[in-house]
């Protein structure tokens, strides 16, 4: 027989009262018989709590048995910081062994808490003397990120020699590891690599010469009104530079330590571009400083006897092939009378070149085409070989340039501008320095350097006659006793110079004043070549000037150099 199931009834539930069950809660659960939780609730909480419990368990193995000496050795890394051991930067010296860069301990933004091994952090110290700022140049530090670990390890050099010569000067920075307790103190330390120290080097600059050279251009502009200027001052022979200075300069000791931003800001705004070096990156209308080289091509092609006499009435005039009732008229800075070819290059007289390079009359002149070859020969035109001068290649009107840019035709008076070195030439200091060294020294168009010592390095000899060349340093020196050059006419050393002054835009409103030569003329030793940078046309005082200055303060502070 099947058994009969029996439910067990409680009195409260017999006893209820049906009529007053309406008032209960049935949100709070009034009036509502409790029953047993259902086994199937009860099997998916504990497999819920298998499953959490698993996952906890994989987890430890993973972090224990799969990575745990992974994460070992990462929980010790967190102990031992690897810190750099900055290398000894190289220093800077000027020829005669005076530091114009060295390193000092750090006077700036470090701290003083010994627990922290890079508390200090070497600076790079400059040399106060003015002039220096663009071959020196200036360096960035190395540098952490906000967790305060190094993302650059090196003093890296941004500019000048500090950048050139970067790889000799950095040397190869160190390291060590360092433990630390949980407060980030220092318990112990050993190194493991020690630091390799740059090397030192020693520059042609004389730092004397440079600031003097530097502070007669300053002198200059700021008197007369140019913008800025240079000037460079080179070993005939060897190509070692004594002297370049660039105005206005930056400050290296502030663009290194880029303490002081409202400076550094100063700097990166002026409109006078202090961060122009104007000796290996200015480009410039060069005026008659070039005729010296269409002499020597004029001479080489022997299409002007050296002693025939042009006369120079002030201007010459051409009639237009077009229109025979137009006339062209090209003018020169006065009327000079006769001239043979030395007194033509002493007068600076335009007729005289308008001549040689064009042709007028019964005078056959050297044509473009071969004025571009002379002008080559010498350097224009192209860049320096790659060195610490190495700079824009300037430019040589040529047909087809004109051409090129303009989409026009070339004609005389194109010529008879170029012959001047006007009309869109441009060239910078350091061509200008190689050209006229090479008329001291017979030829040979050296690459600068700015090391001393070392072997010349002589990019090629143009190949003239010395004749040739003797006629125009006679012309160079008569220009220094009697000529447009006789601001430099010193009793204390024999110079061979020529200036130049070439006219900036339309209105011809500004000038470029050039000066540029060699001594002693017997015997050179030294060229030099200045640039006073936009300046009035109506200025009488310029880049002559700047030179005299020079050589005076030289002959009472550095005489070994003019002997």
């Amino acid at each position: 027989m099947k058994k009969k199931r029996y439910i067990e009834i409680d009195p409260d539930e017999v006893l209820i009262d049906s009529h007053a069950s309406s008032q209960f809660d049935s949100d709070q659960f009034e009036g509502r018989m409790e029953r047993p939780i259902s086994k199937t609730v009860l099997y998916s909480i504990l497999g819920v709590f298998m499953i959490i419990g698993g996952i906890y368990v994989l987890q430890a193995g993973n972090l224990q048995v799969l990575h745990g000496g992974e994460y070992r050795d990462r929980s010790q890394a967190n102990l031992l910081r690897p810190v750099p051991i900055f290398a000894s930067r190289g220093i800077i010296y000027d020829r005669n062994g005076v530091s114009l860069a060295w390193n000092a301990p750090a006077s700036f933004g470090t701290t003083t808490n010994t627990d922290d091994p890079e508390s200090f952090v070497a600076e790079r110290d400059y040399a106060t003397t003015t002039g220096l700022a663009h071959v020196l140049g200036y360096v960035q530090y190395p540098s952490k990120d906000s967790n305060g670990f190094y993302y650059q390890e090196d003093f890296n050099g941004i500019a000048g020699v500090e950048k050139y010569y970067d790889s000799l000067l950095q040397g190869v920075n160190g390291s060590r590891l360092v433990e630390v307790d949980a407060r980030g103190h220092i318990v112990s330390e050993n190194v493991v690599h020690p630091p390799q120290s740059g090397s030192s080097i020693t520059l042609s600059i004389d730092s004397r010469v440079q600031s003097a050279l530097y502070n007669n251009v300053k002198d200059i502009a700021n008197r007369v009104g140019f913008n800025g200027g240079a000037g460079i001052i080179m070993d005939v022979h060897t190509g070692e530079v004594l002297a370049m200075t660039s105005y206005p300069e930056y400050d290296s000791q502030i663009m290194s330590d880029k303490i002081d931003q409202t400076a550094v800001k100063g700097f990166l705004t002026d409109k006078s571009l202090p961060f122009l070096n104007r000796i290996t990156a200015g480009l410039y209308t060069p005026g008659s400083i070039v005729k010296p080289y269409i002499a020597m091509g004029a001479l080489t092609e022997h299409s002007m006897d050296p002693n025939k006499i042009i006369h120079d009435t002030g201007s010459i005039s051409v009639t237009n092939p077009y229109d025979p009732t137009q006339v062209s008229v090209f003018r020169d800075w006065k009327a000079l009378g006769d001239l043979d070819m030395r007194h033509a290059i002493a007068m600076s007289s335009d007729v005289y070149f308008y001549t040689v390079g064009g042709g007028f009359g019964d005078q056959a002149g050297l044509g473009i085409t071969r004025l571009d070859k002379y002008f080559r020969l010498f350097g224009f035109g192209s860049t320096t070989a790659s060195s610490f001068f190495s700079g824009p290649p300037g430019l040589i009107p040529t047909p087809d340039w004109k051409k090129a840019t303009f989409g026009e035709d070339w004609y005389l008076g194109d010529t008879y501008h170029t012959s001047i070195g006007q009309y869109g030439f441009q060239v910078t200091p350091v061509q200008i320095i190689r050209a006229v060294a090479s008329l001291a020294n017979y030829g040979d168009i050296l690459t600068p350097t700015i090391l001393k010592g070392g072997t010349p390095q002589v990019e090629k000899n143009v190949g003239l006659a010395v004749s040739d060349f003797n006629i125009v340093r006679e012309g160079m020196r008569l220009g220094a006793e009697v000529g447009v050059a006789k601001a430099l006419n010193v009793p204390y050393v024999a110079v061979a110079a020529k200036t130049g002054t070439a006219e900036l835009g339309v209105s011809k409103a500004n000038v470029n004043s050039w000066v540029t030569g060699f001594w002693p003329y017997e015997n050179p030793k030294y060229a030099f070549a200045i640039i006073m940078d936009h300046g009035s046309v109506t200025n009488v005082i310029g880049a002559a000037a700047v030179m005299r200055q020079q050589l005076d303060w030289m002959e009472a502070n550095t005489p070994e150099y003019l002997k």
